[in-house]
């Protein structure tokens, strides 16, 4: 038996990296483990808002691997977390960035949630968006609000 390649895992691996590098190149960020910190910290503050079942829907959407990063940590007592304000949520992202992360922590939620508005299906993340106070849900791109 040779070391044959697993085609769901080779594929999912490929969109993360996919992912990262866009994320890093987009925003230039020089290591892709800054793309794959901010990405981490943005899926993690945006879990620990929603309600446990909106979490594992939007999850559900997740490549594979990314949906391992998404639910890594998850304590589902005491969700969701009532952020309503932009600074509120934004310190959630910064306080899960590494020390001297590279760029602020509102334009990688914003980077974030542009990636996701255009990975994901537009109606499954509509949902999502819509739950969310007005001043978070001015986070993502305008075409994702409704």
């Amino acid at each position: 038996m040779g070391d044959a390649q697993i085609p769901a895992l080779e594929h999912a691996n490929q969109q993360t990296n996919l992912w990262l590098k866009r994320i890093a190149a987009e925003h230039h960020l020089e290591k892709r483990h800054d793309a794959y910190s901010a990405l981490r910290a943005v899926l993690h503050a945006l879990r620990d808002r929603l309600t446990p079942e909106q979490a594992v829907h939007f999850g559900a959407q997740l490549p594979i691997v990314i949906r391992g990063v998404y639910y890594e940590g998850w304590r589902i007592a005491g969700k969701p977390i009532d952020d309503k304000h932009v600074d509120e949520f934004v310190q959630r992202v910064a306080a899960e960035l590494p020390p001297q992360f590279p760029r602020d922590a509102l334009a990688m939620t914003r980077a974030v949630f542009q990636l996701l508005f255009e990975e994901l299906d537009p109606g499954e993340t509509a949902k999502i968006i819509d739950t969310l106070p007005a001043p978070l849900k001015a986070l993502w791109p305008p075409a994702a609000r409704r």
